[in-house]
């Protein structure tokens, strides 16, 4: 009977341990090589064998990718022409009217390569992997991502409101034609 107790008790453990899943956190990443380079793709019409498009790494459930395009989103003075996402010189990125489009695709394109009128090029400045967080954050401003991956207050610990939460959230529409 003692035994049966002793097993039990050294089982038990083991199997809360292996019930238990974190979320994967990738703290060096390497860069990869991508089919991206200084190749800029504006419709899929294109001479010769088709090119493949880059692997698109989608972060928008993973908290700790969330919070480091926080971080790199501060570090990069996005908020010099975004805010804190309500806009200024650049446009918001809390509301409805997306021109570029709010899919993760289309956001990693406008910041890897820049937008006519204002939104430089950051093709060979950041790294491919934090282009990614970078997308997950700005999609997180607007209530893209599950609500438990996206971060309650920066990392600085504001006292205020987190960004995403300062405004009524507007869900991106697809913009067909400008004014």
């Amino acid at each position: 009977m003692r035994e049966r107790a002793r097993t039990a008790l050294g089982v038990a453990p083991a199997a809360l341990l292996a019930a238990c899943q974190r979320e994967e956190r990738r703290f060096r990443e390497l860069p990869a090589a991508t089919a991206r380079e200084g190749l800029v793709r504006q419709s899929s019409l294109q001479p010769g064998p088709p090119t493949p498009l880059p692997q698109v790494k989608v972060y928008d459930g993973n908290a700790y990718a969330i919070a480091e395009g926080q971080q790199l989103y501060q570090w990069f003075n996005c908020v010099g022409c975004h805010a804190h996402g309500g806009g200024a010189i650049g446009p918001p990125l809390m509301d409805e009217t997306w021109i570029y489009g709010s899919a993760p695709q289309n956001i990693y394109d406008s910041i890897v390569e820049g937008r006519p009128n204002g939104m430089p090029s950051f093709r060979g400045k950041i790294p491919d992997y934090k282009v990614w967080q970078l997308v997950a954050y700005v999609r997180s401003l607007s209530g893209l991502t599950p609500s438990p991956a996206t971060p309650p207050r920066a990392d600085a610990m504001s006292s205020g409101p987190p960004p995403n939460l300062q405004h009524p959230r507007a869900k991106p529409q697809e913009v067909t034609h400008l004014p």
